[in-house]
């Protein structure tokens, strides 16, 4: 991280830690309405400032090999650029095989369904009538 950047960094971590201190240890023991806001604008200030120095930094993080970030281990030794070129160029051909197959290949369309439905097997339900006499004998046993 550059000399600028870290100064940045410890001025929006002192910005915080003076709003902490300006609003727990000022202005809330003497209600000091004044000292709160601004304490509370100073620690959201450096907290912005904390926030958007750790976006710089994490942006400006270049892959020494061209290609994608999975092809880097994450044991901090890296692939060499052929050996990175290689991996890319075989993934690429891959990804291109996988995109042909699915162009080249449609699926097989379903069976129509039969205009009649299949002939009932099953014999019909009982009646109702059937259903109440036997529910009755069973509830005079």
């Amino acid at each position: 991280m550059s000399h600028p950047k870290r100064m940045l960094l410890f001025l929006g971590v002192f910005l915080m830690i003076v709003g902490g201190v300006m609003v727990l240890g000022v202005a809330l023991p003497f209600q000091s309405a004044p000292f709160f806001v601004v304490g509370v604008f100073l620690g959201m200030g450096g907290l912005s400032l904390l926030v958007s120095v750790l976006c710089m930094a994490m942006q400006n993080i270049q892959v020494a090999v061209p290609g994608h970030f999975l092809l880097h281990p994450r044991t901090g030794t890296r692939f060499s650029p052929p050996q990175a070129l290689a991996i890319q160029r075989r993934l690429d051909r891959i990804r291109r095989e996988m995109s042909a197959d699915s162009v080249g290949q449609r699926p097989e369309p379903e069976p129509p369904l039969p205009s009649t439905p299949p002939p009932w097997t099953m014999e019909p339900p009982p009646s109702y009538d059937t259903v109440m006499k036997s529910q009755e004998q069973r509830e005079q046993l």
